[in-house]
């Protein structure tokens, strides 16, 4: 991927940030000056985000599309959703995590889930930035747990910030396993939070095979911010058949598919 290119993506991210902090809409001309940029490459970022139906163009200003979800629910509300399906895509991924291996995870619900899962397994070597992923898999079964610095947002027992993203490019393990917020087949996998998407984003690089685990509510749907790289993403273990065309955005980017739904058939 070439400069301008990452240049760019990281430029409608900072458009999505600032329109969601504005409540939804902002004419273009304080959304370049706050950017520091002029207002026709804005304009061509903006028609980049429309293309992937992420804002919509109005006179003068931009609005974010309607069916992207701007807010999460609060982690221990997220852990309550679809719990049953969160448990059997956790247990799948149980299968495929052996006695020994290394693995970072995020500090989603479904990763939350995850390390339950794992709660059996031994010798783990596990990077987090997640509280509740560290108190999990800490202090048993011989276990090495590695916690991000920074301090711990209130809302969900998460560390970010410079300090937690420095921690994490120290580490090259076996499989990122993170979470996702809405899927859809324009844009793939995303987030509510550009700090949880930068991380994951750091963590897919330094890892051998990624992991997405989200389920099957997601699909359809639109957040802010992409998780990573599409190509940087290897896995999705989900408990449902996917749409359509979500299975041929799989397809296209060589993301494997495993549905915990087709063991049970």
């Amino acid at each position: 991927m070439s400069e301008t290119t990452i240049r760019s993506n990281h430029r409608e991210q900072e458009i999505l940030r600032e329109l969601r902090l504005a409540g939804g809409s902002c004419r273009i001309g304080p959304l370049a000056r706050r950017l520091g940029v002029s207002e026709e490459t804005i304009r061509r970022n903006i028609k980049s985000l429309q293309a992937k139906s992420q804002v919509r163009k109005v006179h003068g200003g931009v609005l974010l599309a309607e069916d992207i979800t701007l807010t999460e629910q609060p982690f221990q509300a997220r852990m309550d959703k679809n719990a049953s399906a969160k448990r059997q895509i956790a247990a799948r991924l149980a299968d495929i995590i052996s006695d020994g291996d290394s693995l970072f995870l995020d500090i989603g619900s479904s990763t939350a889930y995850a390390a339950q899962a794992l709660r059996n397994h031994r010798d783990l070597y596990v990077v987090t930035n997640s509280l509740s992923v560290a108190s999990t898999l800490a202090t048993r079964n011989n276990n090495r747990v590695f916690f991000a610095g920074g301090e711990l947002r209130s809302h969900d027992g998460g560390s970010f910030g410079h300090d937690a993203m420095n921690f994490i490019r120290r580490f090259n393990v076996q499989y990122a396993v993170l979470s996702a917020g809405a899927i859809n087949a324009q844009t793939g996998f995303m987030l509510h939070d550009i700090q949880e998407a930068d991380l994951s984003q750091e963590a897919a690089k330094r890892a051998q095979t990624t992991i997405i685990l989200a389920d099957s509510a997601k699909f359809g749907h639109r957040a802010p911010i992409a998780v990573a790289q599409q190509d940087n993403i290897d896995i999705l273990i989900t408990e449902a058949q996917p749409p359509a065309e979500i299975t041929e955005m799989l397809a296209r980017n060589d993301v494997a598919l495993i549905d915990t739904s087709a063991a049970q058939t």
